[in-house]
């Protein structure tokens, strides 16, 4: 199923010239428009969406915002409340990367020591960030073609969403939170989790390091961190798994057992069904791209 920004631009004038699925739900898409006048509205897409700008837009602007106009290497960040019209004139071409809130927010607890229910993307236009301008550039050099090209792709993807929650999340407009537990006993469970992924971690040990029933410490995990222990400590061994393989040579058998793993099959099942390859080919993969990039 398709994104509403994206199902709206279809609706349009505009020509498609490019659309992946990226995986994990990740999407994007290059438009191209030339019109003499045309308007678009957004009206809660129930995603986000980051744009940028690669060519034309000068006549382009927002409803509400007079005289700011589009331009090549600008941004802006479509939250998944927002509501918008556009006024769009000219030739525009642009890129845009389709994802749900909960890609946003999921990295919030271990990137900002915030929870995900906090944060939200902020609505903002024709903003500048040079670092989210070079990696939508990385994206666009990126052929979105085979399963290897997708995954270089969905990796540049997450380091673009990272790079925007620090530097475009916001607090969510009169959020008040209920439940879930205290920022201290968050930061001590993520804190001992991320110290001990190389072990068998249970809920009765989380249970009695937040001096709290195993019951009751599920549904309280579930609140702060936006998904039960067990799918927390899944995906953080998938992560580490990911800096190991992409940070040097360790042998497979050593990234397996330092993530907790009982051996190099099970590792090697896990991280292919998350990820979408193999952990040794995901190193080749991403020991390629960095050696580009440099």
């Amino acid at each position: 199923m398709s994104h509403a920004v994206f199902r709206t631009m279809s609706g349009t004038d505009a020509t498609l010239e490019r659309f992946a699925w990226l995986g994990d739900g990740l999407a994007a898409a290059v438009w191209h428009r030339s019109t003499e006048e045309a308007f678009t509205e957004y009206r809660q897409p129930g995603h986000h969406t980051l744009s940028c700008y690669l060519g034309g837009g000068y006549s382009v602007e927002r409803e509400g915002l007079p005289g700011q106009y589009g331009a090549p290497q600008r941004l802006c960040s479509l939250p998944d409340w927002h509501e918008s019209e556009w006024v769009v004139r000219g030739q525009l071409r642009m890129l845009h990367v389709y994802f749900m809130p909960e890609h946003f927010t999921q990295r919030a607890v271990a990137e900002l020591d915030r929870e995900p229910r906090e944060l939200t993307l902020q609505d903002r236009t024709y903003f500048e960030n040079q670092r989210l301008v070079q990696l939508c550039g990385d994206l666009l050099q990126q052929p979105w073609e085979d399963a290897d090209q997708l995954l270089r792709a969905n990796e540049i993807t997450h380091q673009a969403l990272s790079e925007l929650l620090h530097a475009q999340s916001m607090s969510r407009p009169g959020l008040r939170l209920r439940g879930g537990l205290a920022p201290l006993v968050r930061r001590r469970l993520h804190e001992y989790i991320e110290a001990h992924l190389d072990q068998n971690i249970t809920l009765g040990m989380l249970a009695q390091l937040a001096c709290m029933s195993e019951f009751h410490l599920a549904r309280m995990f579930r609140i702060s961190f936006g998904m039960p222990p067990s799918t927390w400590i899944a995906a953080c061994r998938i992560e580490r798994a990911r800096g190991l393989l992409r940070a040097g040579r360790l042998p497979l058998q050593q990234v397996a057992e330092a993530c907790g793993y009982a051996d190099l099959s099970h590792f090697t099942h896990r991280f292919s069904a998350a990820v979408g390859a193999p952990p040794g080919r995901y190193r080749q993969l991403t020991s390629a791209a960095a050696s580009i990039a440099l």
